[in-house]
């Protein structure tokens, strides 16, 4: 007879009494901090949710998980919907990370109180599509009220960036900030660190990821030429942290994430390698090693996933990311945050309390003039003046922005007022945000600046005629295009 999928929390009876179980340890309060990881977190449900392994193996597993009581006393929480969703959070904890390692893969630095990784992960009733939401670390969020964990005052809700609830609050805001910006009620979580991830891939014997361009990144040490590689858990940490590639950053480095993600699930489904125990207990181990959840996530949830989704592939999973309506949403006391597309947004967060595929979630958008690899909405642009003529400057500027480029609004007088041809200037780290300015000024001629930074500069010149209307081929503000697992081909 089949296995029968787990229900939802909310579905299920009340447990019988239980023999009296030893007092559990208090928890012990440790530095969490942020970790610019976004596909790590998912690990421990991915692996363990790819085979079948008796209950045995399972049980054993899940006493090395450390607990943490992410919903004490949570009231007003959203409705229940079907199926089950999970928050992923991962930190860049690295205790046990030896020194070697943080000089070869550039670990050093004091790690903090955040965490910029958060996703929803959400298991179909079904068992058989897992919908993944990323929410960005800058993203503008309010807290509802709540008790400060350490002092025991009550707190007002109040504005920040969403990755700083962790700071404040620990899971347990983190938590209650999620729900209360998405309305998705929240039945597990989870959260992984540096030492997790990379133990993992390796224990899978690494997972192969493709690029169609150099990936060089000198603050993370990424450096790989195009083609495909198999990256074990130091190179891969590197791949999935850098978001100095290109002038899209956060949103670029989420996109890769994404597409490791569903590497790692085609690596630990296809292979066949977990279904034999011994190998199993190996990468589970090394999953669970650094994994925090919560209290009622233990082994009848992990052996009822794996169970039911034995068949999971990365076809039957799909990758997004909140829409974003603002970037450089300024906020007094926070900084610069990313503002949600609230109806967007919505849409993709109701699909997920409806259990429905998020590919629903909008209609495709409409043809657009020209598509460029980088969004416009992620490319900062310096406009001068190259010619005699006044104002021109200030018109490229106007036009650039109201194409969604991020123009400075303050253009200025090129050194040089006899420049025939419009030059973009950029530095070769930033290459794809040049070539899809280019697209935009017809015409132009590109220069290569190294050391110039992430903001463009645009000289124009007398051949100016037009600003073209471009669209980003990844989505941008108000975008959320769903990315299935499958679309990841490295042959």
């Amino acid at each position: 007879m089949p296995p029968t999928p787990p229900r939802s929390p909310a579905s299920r009876p009340a447990r019988r009494p239980q023999p009296p179980r030893r007092a559990a340890r208090s928890p012990v309060r440790r530095r969490r901090p942020r970790w610019a990881m976004r596909a790590a977190t998912t690990l421990s449900v991915v692996i363990l949710a790819s085979a079948g392994i008796g209950h045995s193996v399972v049980s054993s597993l899940d006493a090395n998980i450390v607990r943490v009581d992410a919903f004490k006393d949570m009231k007003n929480r959203p409705q229940a919907g079907h199926g089950m969703n999970v928050l992923l959070v991962g930190t860049d904890g690295r205790d046990r990370v030896s020194e070697a390692e943080r000089r070869r893969y550039r670990l050093g630095g004091a790690p903090c109180h955040c965490t910029d990784t958060i996703m929803i992960l959400h298991i179909s009733e079904d068992r058989e599509r897992a919908s993944v939401v990323s929410l960005p670390r800058d993203s503008y969020a309010e807290t509802p009220a709540h008790v400060d964990q350490l002092s025991g005052r009550p707190h007002h809700g109040h504005p920040l960036k969403i990755n700083a609830a962790y700071a404040e609050g620990g899971p347990q805001l983190t938590v209650r900030t999620v729900e209360h910006m998405t309305r998705v009620k929240i039945d597990h979580y989870l959260e992984v660190d540096f030492t997790s991830f990379m133990r993992t891939v390796d224990a899978l014997g690494g997972v192969k990821v493709c690029t169609t361009r150099s990936l060089k990144d000198t603050y993370t040490g990424l450096d790989l030429p195009p083609g495909t590689h198999t990256l074990t858990g130091g190179a891969a940490l590197q791949y999935v942290r850098s978001r100095h590639l290109d002038a899209a950053s956060d949103l670029g480095r989420m996109k890769r994430q994404q597409r490791f993600l569903a590497a790692l699930v085609d690596r630990a489904t296809s292979s066949g390698l977990l279904l034999n125990p011994l190998k199993f207990r190996d990468v589970a181990r090394a999953a669970l090693g650094s994994v925090r959840a919560d209290r009622d996530f233990g082994a009848d949830e992990l052996l009822g996933l794996g169970r039911a989704m034995r068949t999971f592939s990365p076809a039957s999973s799909e990758f997004t990311t909140v829409p974003i309506g603002e970037m450089g949403h300024v906020v007094k006391g926070i900084g610069s945050t990313l503002k949600w597309d609230t109806a967007k947004a919505e849409r993709v967060f109701r699909l997920l309390r409806e259990d429905k595929p998020l590919a629903t979630a909008a209609p495709a958008p409409p043809a657009p003039v020209a598509s460029v690899e980088v969004p416009p909405q992620e490319i900062s642009v310096q406009v001068e003046n190259g010619t005699p003529t006044p104002g021109l400057a200030k018109r490229v500027d106007r036009e650039l922005a109201a194409t969604g480029f991020r123009a400075t609004g303050r253009p200025i007088p090129a050194p040089d007022r006899a420049v025939t041809r419009t030059v973009i200037s950029y530095d070769p780290r930033w290459d794809r945000s040049a070539r899809s300015l280019s697209a935009a000024l017809p015409g132009s001629a590109l220069r290569p600046v190294p050391g110039l930074g992430p903001t463009l500069k645009v000289t124009v010149g007398t051949d100016f005629r037009e600003v073209r209307k471009v669209r980003g081929a990844t989505p941008g503000p108000g975008e959320s295009r769903v990315v299935r697992g499958d679309e990841v081909d490295c042959s």
